[in-house]
């Protein structure tokens, strides 16, 4: 086996149905007394429900998370954070609640724990995606890596079978993306096979019978392992395109995900050295492209980016916006390239 370096994340996971009945004594064993609950607007019943669970340590609920987390957002949840003195947050929701989680943290820095009810992985990275007039940024920090995370599947039943079909292609982009990364390892290419095997075998079931169970639980194992991966790996080509088209067109964050996936993996499958391989396998396909595109097809995800709004003349922005600060990728790219890859998502071709 080759020489390799592998960093383990600091974060205490709870796995199981019921879960969520346990953040009050995680938020005993931070030694904090005073939580503030974190949601977007449509989650608010449910954050609702954590907080009068949390009795006298609830501190409120702010329902400020906006997708993408704009920085004038995470400004004003600030605010209210501190008027509620509160000495630590937990997020309720998907990526949009738990971004906003990690915000606070950085700017705060006061412990967070994250309750999340999709698949995309959020909670188990220590990156934080924001925007700012019209462009999406990534740091990596460990102030903003949540210190507990309570996976609880029965959170999952409410989510629609487009959601979690998205959701879950979301996740399968960073377990792929992890199989080639530059700091990629044994470690992780375990952990991102795995991801795959478990999504890919879940989601058809998950978008089959919403309310089946055990679906949901491989499911929401593989978005965890994925997020596992994706913090302990640079990203690349997949990811910086995405943050691009968030950022400057304010897309559904999973939605674009599960667009631009078939295309990006196709785009470097010969490059990898072999590493997208066992993906080809692991869907039954040919090509990982062209199955990870069958795929979502198969489970209702969005097929283009024509379909969730973007215009045309916006894949020459994206193209720039890609180009203006790139991310590493296994395969150099021109512009050229670029383009030519967006349209093919714009239009929602098939990856030859």
């Amino acid at each position: 086996m080759e020489p390799f370096s592998y960093t383990a994340l600091p974060v205490r996971v709870i796995f199981g149905a019921g879960s969520r009945d346990k953040i009050a004594g995680e938020v005993r064993r931070l030694n904090c007394r005073r939580a503030v609950v974190l949601c977007t607007h449509g989650r608010r019943r449910l954050a609702e429900e954590v907080s009068d669970g949390l009795g006298d340590l609830s501190a409120g609920i702010v329902d400020r998370a906006v997708i993408h987390t704009p920085v004038e957002a995470t400004m004003e949840a600030l605010e209210q954070i501190r008027n509620s003195h509160a000495d630590c947050t937990i997020a309720v929701g998907g990526g949009t609640a738990i971004g906003l989680g990690k915000a606070i943290a950085l700017h705060a820095d006061i412990p967070q724990i994250a309750l999340p009810t999709t698949y995309a992985g959020s909670e188990m990275t220590p990156i934080l995606g924001q925007t700012k007039d019209g462009v999406k940024t990534t740091l990596r920090d460990p102030k903003v890596m949540p210190v507990a995370v309570l996976y609880d599947v029965e959170l999952t039943l409410g989510l629609p079978a487009g959601i979690s079909a998205a959701s879950g292609m979301n996740a399968l982009a960073h377990a792929i993306e992890a199989l080639y990364a530059r700091e990629t390892n044994p470690i992780t290419t375990r952990h991102g096979l795995d991801a795959i095997e478990a999504l890919a075998g879940a989601l058809p079931a998950v978008v089959a019978d919403p309310s089946a169970l055990e679906p949901r639980v491989s499911a929401q194992y593989g978005g965890f392992l994925s997020g596992l991966v994706l913090g302990s790996v640079g990203m690349a080509l997949h990811h910086k395109v995405c943050h691009a088209i968030g950022g400057a067109f304010n897309l559904s964050h999973a939605g674009t995900h599960a667009v631009i996936l078939p295309h990006a993996a196709g785009f470097n499958a010969l490059a990898t050295g072999g590493a997208l391989d066992p993906v080809t396998r692991l869907l039954g396909a040919a090509s990982p492209g062209g199955g990870l595109f069958d795929l979502a097809r198969k489970i209702g995800a969005p097929a283009s980016l024509k379909e969730l709004g973007m215009p045309e003349a916006g894949i020459e922005r994206v193209a720039d916006l890609t180009l203006a600060n790139p991310y590493w990728n296994p395969r150099p790219f021109t512009r050229t390239d670029i383009v030519g890859l967006l349209a093919a998502a714009y239009n929602g071709e098939r990856p030859a």
